[in-house]
């Protein structure tokens, strides 16, 4: 309508604008001028109300009307939808229902959209074959508006069949597939519906960049997504919050942390989104001062910080160790912010305090802060902290009580088992692994995903499918050898104890992040580029170890991301041991790394030693410590004694051994005899 030919009243309401008093004092003129019924005035007044969240107002407007018509609902159930309220769409679109008024396709994907918004299946399907039974089965915009609603409640299958019956997709459409499958999990499809898109020439918007970074981020496709910030860079696209939040978040979960620092400190405008993926990025990391820093940083001069972020705090906190800041983070959620702590921000703090060595005070906190009955979460905390500090009496006691809450959860079964056998239980692990048997219950398949030249390769334990299987296999067992020799012995105490130990190492040999590594080294020898894998579950022990022993002998940087952070390792250290004390150099010039088994790493009972075995009894305190002193000839007990307590505080055992000889003679020992008599618990003789 013309400026110059609008009536007073429909000025009136454009004055009023969306804001709900306004509004009715515009209504209550329109009803004293005479014009209370006009249809056209009203349609505006009541969509206005909408956009104004005054929805229950806008459906009495509406519905007061002697004669309201199609386009009145319509317009009311698309302005609901789009103001995200939809279960007022849903009621808007009952009334044209119940009305028998004529419907159009604008109608339909507004009426979806909310069943998205909400979840709703079933109301969703009923939609779909109303929109069947009036003839708008091949309509391209009410087929967009499906595809969104079946990715959101996971029927991906309809989704895409939806999607392929789109005769002229525009970018929503191609856009609605990508973050489907992206938003179930399957990033890799979602990948490769971008890559249709390239192929049909379809030109993307930011949106498309946005889902498409965001499965990259899933996938761990550092290439493509390098590739994607190429183009939006070449594009000169404008730099929105959600593509700059896309960018930080793509390259911190590809393990380049670094880089999406440089995105974030570019950004013109930051969200919450923006700050909570950079904090998440360094927790992953094992960088968690520098997200204690930048949440500081985000408390003075960013947006307030929500549930995601805290937990993105103690979740840093947790892998780094910082138990003084985690409890100042969690204790100013309620206090400063007014959030209240969910069970994911639990799980955090009992995480935080489990793999700390606190697990006295991680039970605690369960007792004290903790409504009602923890779940299998907080508990899974728990029994990970009792599996890495050897607390196998509170480990067997929180495991059965999982198994108690979730039956039926094998992983709980598997974790039971593995603490039963990392004590010597051996009875007791026969006895779970037959009960798994009798319910039926399988263990998650584990696999490792390593990508060269933009294509990802997938491996499985043991797996011989891909087609340079002898080549890969000949190289391992090569890469073995020589760790081998270098002082790599495989972890075998909790795996497959019914087979003897020769056949416990072949086990381990062919896991498959240990295939996917030696893989990424024999297709880029002589490259000093970081190899990045991709693990499904937790790393495990052995190939942790492995690994590290890789990384030295190969001179590469591995980057392993598995399911719960990243591990950096390079020169025969991970990440995320995060308290090395001591680093100097063995006779054959490699670094000699130990770690304080007292703290919190992902892998605290381990020394972060390239060329000596991790410590799993008192000869091998002993040789870490002779290597540490460089003396081979003889030293004072009692130094002997100060050099261990410091560096191994965790081996209660090994250090009462040695205060109680140390007490018995004052005099010198040989170190061969120290190391031999540990083993054997008797006392040494005098040098």
């Amino acid at each position: 309508m013309d400026s110059q030919h609008r009536s007073p009243e429909y000025s009136s309401l454009l004055l009023a604008g969306p804001r709900a008093g306004p509004l009715k004092q515009a209504h209550a003129r329109l009803v004293v001028t005479g014009h209370g019924h006009s249809l056209p005035l009203i349609t505006k007044l009541a969509t206005l109300a909408v956009a104004a969240g005054a929805a229950p107002y806008a459906h009495l407007v509406a519905t007061s009307h002697p004669a309201p018509d199609a386009f009145l609902f319509s317009s009311l159930t698309r302005a609901a939808a789009h103001r995200s309220l939809p279960r007022a769409a849903l009621a808007f679109y009952r009334r044209l229902l119940s009305a028998a008024l004529p419907f159009s396709s604008f109608t339909f994907t507004a009426v979806a959209k909310a069943c998205a918004d909400l979840s709703a299946l079933r109301t969703g399907k009923a939609i779909h074959a109303h929109s069947l039974l009036l003839g708008f089965g091949s309509d391209r915009f009410v087929l967009t508006s499906l595809v969104v609603l079946y990715s959101k409640c996971g029927q991906l299958a309809v989704a895409r069949s939806l999607f392929d019956a789109i005769r002229d997709r525009s970018v929503v459409a191609w856009n609605a597939m990508i973050s489907g499958y992206e938003q179930n999990g399957l990033a890799e499809r979602g990948i490769e519906v971008y890559k249709e898109m390239q192929v049909a020439e379809a030109v993307p918007d930011s949106m498309t960049f946005v889902a498409t970074l965001s499965a990259c981020a899933q996938a761990g496709a550092l290439d493509l997504g390098r590739e994607v910030e190429r183009r939006i860079v070449s594009e000169r696209m404008d730099m929105s919050v959600f593509l700059g939040s896309a960018l930080v978040n793509m390259y911190a979960r590809c393990g380049v942390v670094d880089k999406a620092r440089e995105w974030f400190d570019m950004l013109q405008e930051r969200n919450v989104v923006t700050w909570t993926s950079m904090i998440a990025g360094y927790g992953m990391h094992g960088h968690g001062h520098e997200a204690i820093k930048l949440f500081r940083l985000m408390r003075r001069e960013g947006p307030p910080p929500n549930h995601v972020t805290f937990i993105a705090v103690l979740s840093a906190c947790a892998h780094a160790g910082l138990v003084t800041e985690g409890r100042d983070a969690f204790a100013c959620m309620r206090r400063v912010y007014g959030l209240v702590p969910r069970v994911e921000h639990y799980c955090s703090m009992v995480d935080m305090f489990g793999r700390a060595g606190l697990l006295d005070e991680a039970m605690q906190f369960v007792h004290d802060y903790i409504p009602g009955e923890p779940g299998p979460e907080v508990w899974t905390a728990i029994l990970g902290a009792c599996k890495m500090h050897k607390n196998f009496n509170l480990g067997v006691e929180v495991a059965e009580r999982l198994i108690a809450l979730e039956p039926e959860n094998p992983s709980y079964h598997v974790l039971l088992s593995n603490i039963y056998a990392l004590s010597g239980k051996m009875h007791h692990v026969e006895k779970v692994r037959n009960t798994m048997i009798k319910r039926r219950l399988k263990k998650q398949i584990g696999f490792s995903l390593i990508e060269l030249g933009g294509t990802s390769h997938l491996f499985r334990m043991g797996e011989k499918s891909h087609r340079q299987t002898r080549e890969i296999y000949q190289y391992l067992e090569e890469l073995v050898h020589r760790i081998t020799a270098a002082g790599y012995m495989p972890e075998t105490e909790s795996v497959l104890h019914e087979l003897e130990e020769e056949e416990r190492e072949g086990a381990l040999r062919y896991h498959s992040e240990k295939l996917a590594v030696a893989y990424g080294l024999m297709m880029s020898s002589g490259s000093t580029t970081p190899i990045r894998v991709i693990k499904n579950l937790r790393i495990c022990g052995d190939c942790h170890l492995a690994i590290k022993f890789m990384s030295a002998v190969e001179n590469r940087e591995i980057i392993v991301r598995d399911k719960h952070r990243f591990h950096h390792f390079k020169d025969g250290k991970c990440s995320c041991c995060f308290s090395n004390l001591n680093s100097t150099k063995t006779d054959h010039g490699v670094p000699l790394l130990i770690s304080h088994n007292g703290a919190s790493g992902d892998y605290p009972d381990c020394t972060d030693l390239a060329y000596q075995k991790e410590v799993t009894d008192g000869a091998a305190v002993i040789d870490c410590a002779l290597q540490v002193t460089k003396d081979g000839s003889s030293i004072d007990l009692k130094d002997v004694s100060t050099v261990v307590t410091s560096q191994f505080a965790s081996l209660a055992v090994v250090i009462e051994d040695i205060k109680h000889v140390a007490e018995v003679y004052t005099l010198n020992f040989n170190w061969e005899d120290i190391a031999n008599n540990l083993k054997s618990n008797r006392p040494p003789r005098k040098s």
